[in-house]
């Protein structure tokens, strides 16, 4: 299942907007604050779709049953770009694990690409629920492979995938090709365009450049 946060009027609209602002997103912390807003929101969102026990709270003047979540969630990042989001789902699970991948994009002389993992750390998924951080998915290929890569780690029973902005062809992609048919995608818009160099249009560039600075 695919949700598009977009789709719906919610003061989300307004951080997707102030993403892909090219004035506005000059200022970097406002950047990564957009972003973490959004994983906060979506956060609350897949909350929704977990498992609840009720049990009794003690406060200053009597006992309320309470509602608490059964398990905790592993939240999973590729590095770097999505930092900012994986902040944001860790201020509402707060009591989560976490894991990192390290991905990148190896550019040949004729604009091809590959896309390479180069490092992983990671609970235990086993039986777990995962949440996998990109604030963009492109062409898909690296939601895949990192996916693939963390299976060493363990097989979640459920993968939810966030990300800020999204291409068609690449939420395609990652429907028609991720390992396991447990999964969810969240996005904050979809874009229809991806260029021949796979960036999305309209877009609003490299997240990962507009949140931390350029690299070389």
């Amino acid at each position: 299942m695919v949700h598009i946060l977009s789709q719906q009027n919610s003061i989300f609209n307004q951080f997707v907007a102030e993403l892909r602002d090219i004035t506005i997103q000059k200022d970097s912390m406002r950047f990564r604050r957009n972003l973490e807003r959004m994983g906060e929101i979506m956060s609350y969102e897949i909350s929704k779709t977990m498992d609840y026990a009720t049990r009794e709270t003690t406060t200053p003047l009597g006992i309320a049953e309470t509602s608490h979540l059964i398990d905790q969630p592993v939240i999973a990042t590729i590095l770097r770009a999505g930092l900012p989001m994986h902040l944001g789902v860790l201020n509402y699970f707060d009591r989560a694990e976490n894991a990192f991948i390290s991905a990148y994009r190896r550019h040949h002389k004729d604009n091809s690409f590959d896309i390479h993992v180069e490092y992983v750390s990671s609970p235990n998924l086993d039986g777990k629920i995962l949440i996998l951080c990109d604030p963009m998915i492109a062409t898909g290929g690296s939601i895949i492979l990192a996916y693939k890569a963390i299976l060493a780690k363990g097989k979640p029973k459920h993968v939810h995938i966030i990300s800020a902005i999204s291409s068609k062809e690449g939420i395609d992609f990652v429907r028609a090709n991720m390992p396991t048919k447990d999964f969810t995608i969240w996005c904050g818009a979809v874009d229809e365009e991806l260029t021949a160099h796979s960036y999305i249009v309209p877009g609003l560039g490299d997240a990962g450049d507009l949140a931390f600075g350029e690299k070389i």
